[in-house]
């Protein structure tokens, strides 16, 4: 266990010796951390190694000059030039921020870029300044399309957020998979089972083993719909942008061949732009779904982003947990 203030010295250390600067090392600390404390920790420290060998690598640019080109008052373009995928959302959300703001609408095509971590942790920051936010980003080939017994789409997050006039977000994020590939990465490195249902192995049969799910292919949520709206992100987020897409763009693990050029793409919108009470229909609107009845069992019914933003508030004081290998990795990347 750590205290969350020592882990970020830590981290921020470990990166600035991998060449970013401290406003960068700040930044991609401070995401991994996040991933921690809301309970997504395949998505937070289990990924730092990864970061820095990519680094190590020359396939991550530290020293990275982005560029935003505006093309018009409400839509951007951002190239990452290879840098880590925390600085590169972090830049494309406070611009597509800062042209809602001014415009009532704003459009931001990231390419360049590599792997982001959590869209909700993008979204929140939108919401957080009174926006709708969409936040689209491909990923790796992990997902056969629809009647293909080969990978092509990735898991590409889809992620939704709205004001709620309470503290907590309505943050919907989610992938198009019927499981994060991280847990299926967890499982094979655990030897646990995955569930019946969610992966096939490379010559196109079912399999519970994790292992050979890394080897096969991941199923899309919902069959072809699944497969549907992985394309479609691979559409707004690679082929619009600029980036990869189509199955090109690289594993973070596994291929360290070159840069990732993973494309994003961030809308964000006044929620008053149509009615002025959006505030009060909003409310009204989340007041309506959960005075339904429920069923047994179910104390409440919760919109998405309660779970995560209560154990967001349940850990944010506490110690977080270190396993014996994310230690082992801390101990050498801070030794180096």
């Amino acid at each position: 266990m750590v205290d969350g203030k020592k882990l970020k010295k830590i981290l921020t250390k470990i990166f600035i010796n991998h060449g970013l600067s401290q406003n960068h090392a700040n930044i991609s600390s401070n995401a991994l951390i996040n991933a921690e404390l809301v309970g997504a920790h395949t998505h937070g420290l289990a990924r730092l190694k990864m970061y820095c060998d990519r680094i190590n690598k020359k396939v991550i640019n530290p020293k990275a000059k982005i560029k935003i080109k505006k093309i018009s008052q409400s839509i951007s373009q951002v190239d990452a030039n290879s840098s880590i995928g925390f600085v590169a959302a972090d830049i494309g959300i406070k611009e597509a921020i800062k042209n809602a703001k001014k415009t009532g609408i704003g459009l931001v095509g990231i390419k360049n870029s590599g792997h982001y971590g959590l869209s909700g942790y993008y979204a929140e920051q939108a919401v957080k300044k009174n926006l709708i936010v969409f936040c689209f980003t491909n990923a790796p080939p992990a997902i056969a399309p629809h009647g293909s017994k080969k990978r092509l789409f990735g898991t590409n997050p889809i992620c939704f957020g709205s004001p709620t006039t309470s503290k907590v977000p309505f943050i919907l994020d989610t992938s198009v998979s019927e499981i994060n590939r991280g847990k299926i990465r967890v499982a094979a490195k655990t030897g646990k089972k995955i569930p019946v249902g969610v992966a096939l192995d490379k010559f196109g049969k079912p399999t519970t083993d994790a292992k050979k799910a890394l080897l096969g292919v991941q199923l899309p949520l919902g069959g072809f719909r699944g497969s549907g709206l992985a394309w479609m992100i691979d559409i707004l987020s690679g082929v619009m942008t600029g980036a990869n897409h189509g199955g090109k763009v690289k594993d973070p693990f596994d291929d360290l061949s070159g840069p990732q050029n993973v494309g994003h793409m961030f809308i964000a919108i006044k929620p008053n732009l149509f009615v002025g009470n959006f505030s009060q229909r909003i409310k009204e609107n989340i007041k309506r779904v959960k005075r339904l009845p429920k069923i047994k069992g179910v104390k409440e019914i919760l919109y998405p982003g309660q779970n995560k933003f209560k154990r967001f508030k349940k850990n944010l004081n506490k110690k977080i947990y270190i396993s014996e290998s994310i230690k082992k990795d801390l101990e050498y990347l801070n030794a180096k």
